[in-house]
């Protein structure tokens, strides 16, 4: 369709120039030559009839054939060869179909073929510049819109990817608690089996999501931390805090659990007794800032930049989502480890 339209505007423009040129033909022919209208018109007419179907011919030409910018000498050629021809066929029409006995006027066509020729191959060398750049430009554009979404599908590929290696790895250990717990405590297997029933079908129904609520997303996270607090009984204790303001506040889906994980991990498994995981929301400059605390042993545990795949993936994340390195940092204070996540928010 968008190529229709292009050949048919550069139709119309092609034939509105050699309707000018017609025009100023005919007049310079009777006004210096003093050739009448008749004879005027239709030379002008037919040359310039000649010149439009050679440059129309150059146009489709190029349309299907565009030649490497290294190619250029395949212009000069081929508009050099139309010229050409159209010099030759205006010359051998009029001398043998028109105007024979008009002496004045065949002197005049002989005369002029050279610079008919010349002016003939400047029009159509003009054409077939223009068309050339159109379609170089126009193919450079399509070049770049396939790069694009072809980095695009790559990137929520990768994404896509990310969340679902982080699902095997919970899901194991949530049935391996189940199974331990089937024999000895029934009724909390089961109440684990219905938590996390409702974790994966949140899950299932959040994955085609991008970005979420904070709101919604802690709610999920809740159902993350009550299948862990089965697991774990009274050792693991949480708090969350966050406000009005940041409810509302996006993040992409999906994006708190596995660090509350890793917090999980380095904090009950490098500890005695029970912890407590603090996750903290507020907001500033346009960003939402949240913040995950766990306490872990400086002696047992050596906590560092990018630790674990959970921090890796949700790092790996934000960069594709916000083309940014710094959104997730992480920093040992004491005998807390603390993962700072900056989500900019949209305008």
């Amino acid at each position: 369709m968008q190529t229709n339209l292009t050949t048919s505007r550069v139709i119309l423009a092609t034939f509105g120039w050699c309707s000018m040129l017609v025009l100023f033909e005919t007049y310079a022919l009777m006004s210096t030559f003093s050739f009448d209208l008749t004879v005027a018109l239709a030379d002008s007419v037919n040359f310039n009839l000649l010149v439009f179907t050679a440059g129309y011919v150059m146009f489709n030409t190029l349309k299907f054939y565009q030649p490497a910018p290294k190619n250029g000498f395949y212009l000069l050629v081929w508009s050099v060869a139309l010229a050409s021809l159209c010099a030759v066929l205006h010359r051998y029409a009029m001398a043998h179909y028109f105007f024979q006995d008009n002496v004045a006027y065949q002197e005049y066509l002989v005369g002029s073929h050279v610079i008919r020729g010349l002016f003939a191959w400047l029009f159509i060398a003009l054409i077939g510049m223009q068309t050339w750049i159109w379609f170089y430009i126009q193919d450079q554009r399509a070049s770049e819109k396939r790069e694009q979404e072809t980095l695009k599908f790559s990137r929520e590929a990768e994404l896509a990817s990310l969340r679902q290696q982080l699902q095997p790895h919970f899901l194991f250990n949530s049935l391996n608690s189940i199974s331990a717990l089937a024999g000895s405590r029934p009724e909390e297997a089961r109440k684990m089996i219905q938590q996390l029933s409702d974790f994966l079908r949140g899950t299932i129904k959040k994955d085609d999501q991008q970005l979420v609520s904070l709101e919604e997303e802690l709610k999920h996270l809740q159902l993350y931390l009550d299948i862990e607090k089965v697991r774990f009984g009274h050792r693991l204790k949480t708090e969350i805090i966050s406000n009005e303001n940041t409810a509302t506040m996006v993040l992409p889906a999906l994006l708190l659990q596995p660090v509350v994980e890793n917090a999980i991990k380095f904090g009950l498994y490098d500890t005695i007794g029970e912890i407590t995981i603090r996750i903290q929301a507020r907001s500033t400059d346009r960003n939402l800032i949240i913040v995950v605390e766990n306490p872990f042993d400086p002696e047992t545990s050596h906590p560092r930049q990018g630790t674990g795949f959970g921090l890796n993936s949700v790092q790996r994340r934000l960069s594709l989502l916000y083309a940014r390195q710094d959104l997730l940092t992480t920093q040992a204070v004491g005998t807390l480890f603390r993962t700072e996540i900056k989500i900019p928010q949209p305008a």
